[in-house]
């Protein structure tokens, strides 16, 4: 829980700190970015179950 309070936190000095140099967010757009996140996570813990399926 520690790391994802981390990360909120990270995630938010990031946007008011490029909000304030009028720069453009280093995000994909919105739903995108979700999706692809997802699929990123997902898709690691398939690996996971595989590998540990074949031990």
């Amino acid at each position: 829980m520690k790391e994802v309070v981390l990360s909120l936190l990270a995630g938010l000095l990031v946007g008011v700190v490029f909000k304030f140099l009028k720069l453009p967010l280093p995000a994909p757009p919105v739903l995108a970015g979700v999706i692809g996140i997802v699929g990123v996570y997902l898709g690691g813990l398939a690996g996971e179950w595989i590998l540990n399926y074949f031990k």
